[in-house]
């Protein structure tokens, strides 16, 4: 912990189920590079192999990745037991999802907060959304796990309405406990005019237009439903997908079958606003989502979206884009078609979502709260300031 001359800064651990590069792991490298050396940062995956957002990390960050305990497998008390041992090395402990679960549980049944009869430092817990096994109906046994582990968090972080609602009824979290801070962005950078080649070894086909998603290409993120609605109008629409994952060959395979020829797989591309202005359209179609970061991404850099009615989309774009949230992979496509067809459309939508992100959704606002908030929780309200 930093002392009174401000040196060192708090160690923070950072507990993810996978940190590839996505929404949440944009969020928490984007926080650990804005504090620089206020702190230093640990980074720990129950998937080892995931840990492609590593490289968006500012080389002047004090980070390390330890080789601490498994935290996948089976719940047991010789594993919680390991744990806990590891969780006391540090000053204040961040989980992410439920990939985390097994940290929070441990932190759970060693007794608590920090001063606490364990010594544990204080918790918080953040909850984005879900894998492609609870799209559907949220697991019961999940539940109740997550209703005993988050006893004795210090606290709960959601960046959705949607998601404050499911831990406020169906996890029991009190309101005390519960925060719901929204993603912001730097939306300055995303003004800028992209150049055209930032997207490297994109041809635009002659004639067409850009259809874009960023997402990490895992089976919830369902980028061939995308696909099939981009094929409906192939010869005015082009799609790219920039992300990387499993699901690539199967998007691959899809897209073939399609006959969607010219979709270009862009790979993993940090620093976003150099290349989302390219798009004409961005576009989402995950089976779920609370608080996507791409979508006001592309809000911020004036591009119309057409995406699934997933999460808090519909309340996060502008008005005049909320007809082109749609419930089903049908009215994909038909969103994209009428954004095909109508540049004036695409122009007026894309301006009035840029104003709702300079307005609503401002980088500043979500680094003071996240600063705010574990401040307190290290009894430090400005030591991240």
């Amino acid at each position: 912990m930093a002392d009174g001359s401000g040196q060192l800064g708090p160690h923070i651990l950072h507990v993810h189920g996978s940190f590839s590069l996505g929404g949440k792991e944009a969020r928490a490298v984007r926080l650990m590079n804005i504090w620089g050396g206020r702190a230093r940062h640990s980074i720990v995956s129950a998937d080892p192999a995931a840990m492609g957002a590593r490289d968006a990390i500012d080389p002047t960050v004090e980070v390390d990745f330890p080789d601490g305990p498994s935290f996948a497998g089976k719940p047991g008390l010789a594993r919680y037991r390991v744990i806990t041992a590891f969780l006391k090395r540090f000053d204040l402990v961040l989980t992410y999802n439920w990939g985390s679960m097994d940290a929070v549980m441990a932190h759970r049944l060693a007794g608590g907060l920090a001063g606490g009869s364990a010594g544990l430092p204080p918790l918080i817990h953040h909850e984005d959304g879900f894998n492609a096994d609870e799209t559907e109906r949220l697991k019961t046994k999940r539940n109740l796990f997550r209703r005993v582990a988050l006893q004795r968090a210090h606290a709960m972080v959601v960046p959705s309405v949607r998601l404050e609602g499911i831990a406020r009824t169906v996890w029991k979290q009190p309101a005390g406990r519960l925060h719901l801070i929204r993603n912001g962005i730097d939306v300055a950078r995303y003004a800028q005019s992209p150049a055209p080649d930032a997207i490297p070894g994109l041809i635009r086909a002659p004639g067409k237009l850009l259809v874009g998603t960023l997402a990490g290409l895992r089976a919830v993120k369902n980028i061939p439903r995308l696909v099939r609605a981009v094929a409906a109008h192939k010869d005015r629409l082009q799609l790219v997908v920039v992300g990387e994952g499993p699901e690539r060959d199967a998007i691959l395979a899809e897209a073939a079958a399609q006959g969607l020829d010219d979709i270009h797989m862009a790979g993993f591309m940090d620093r976003p606003w150099r290349f989302v202005g390219l798009f004409d359209i961005f576009a989402l179609s995950s089976d779920s989502e609370q608080f996507p970061i791409s979508l006001v991404e592309a809000m911020a850099a004036g591009v119309p979206a057409a995406s699934m009615d997933v999460g808090d989309v519909a309340n996060m774009v502008a008005p005049e884009n909320r007809p082109f949230v749609v419930s089903d992979e049908t009215g994909l496509a038909a969103a994209l078609g009428t954004l095909a067809t109508d540049a004036d459309l695409r122009m007026r939508l894309g301006a009035a979502n840029r104003q709702r992100a300079q307005r609503d959704y401002v980088e500043a606002d979500m680094v003071n709260a996240y600063s705010r908030l574990y401040g307190e929780a290290l009894a430090s309200p400005m030591i991240l300031r």
